[in-house]
């Protein structure tokens, strides 16, 4: 695996990580605490779940029709109708672990040398262009925004905020084991980039 390519699929399984982390907590809650109006961008811990799916949606098509050499759907924002297709904790991670092992797949299949090809993004009035690589760089970037303000919103719950930044570090391994089995990886098919089958997420 070429090393920036790998470093994008290490990113990508560590979305994974943290989301199926960061779920475990939130399916602790009852529907009235996921529910609850919270001070926040978005006023829930349901409404933010909400968003991050949509939106990982949204790229992922854009991302996955250039790389199929197609060109996506003009109507991009039916993504976003509605803006909270799901009510449940339950289906939202069922829905969110798909979007993750999506990521995964798109990621396996990056080479170095083709990083910035260019993807379109249908929006309602243009249609921008940007570099996979940045593109990538940006999803990472917007789930680690909001799966902060969920983890702050979970604060004002009975469940403890879980740890989401033990990942990346060779010797907390041990801290991640019972999530990786969970999730059926291994430490050596994400540093190394191993095994030519992706596991499906436990859900």
């Amino acid at each position: 695996m070429e090393p920036l390519s790998h470093h994008l699929l290490t990113q990508a399984y560590n979305n994974g990580w943290a989301n199926h982390r960061l779920y475990k907590a939130c399916l602790q809650l009852t529907q009235d605490e996921f529910v609850a109006p919270r001070c926040s961008f978005f006023p829930s811990i349901k409404a933010t779940l909400n968003h991050l799916l949509t939106v990982d949606w949204f790229y992922l098509h854009m991302l996955e029709c250039e790389q199929r050499g197609e060109q996506p759907d003009a109507d991009g924002e039916r993504f976003f109708d509605p803006e909270q297709p799901f009510a449940t904790c339950t289906d939202l991670h069922a829905e969110q672990a798909q979007a993750d092992h999506r990521l995964i797949a798109y990621c396996r299949g990056l080479r170095d040398g083709e990083l910035a090809r260019y993807v379109s993004i249908v929006r309602p009035e243009r249609v921008q262009r940007e570099q996979r690589l940045r593109l990538l760089a940006h999803l990472f970037e917007h789930q680690v925004h909001h799966r902060g303000q969920v983890h702050a919103m979970l604060s004002d719950t009975a469940v403890r905020p879980p740890q989401l930044d033990e990942f990346f570090c060779e010797e907390e391994a041990g801290l991640r084991a019972a999530d990786f089995a969970e999730l059926g990886w291994t430490e050596e098919q994400v540093w190394k980039g191993l095994g030519a089958a992706l596991q499906p997420f436990a859900g």
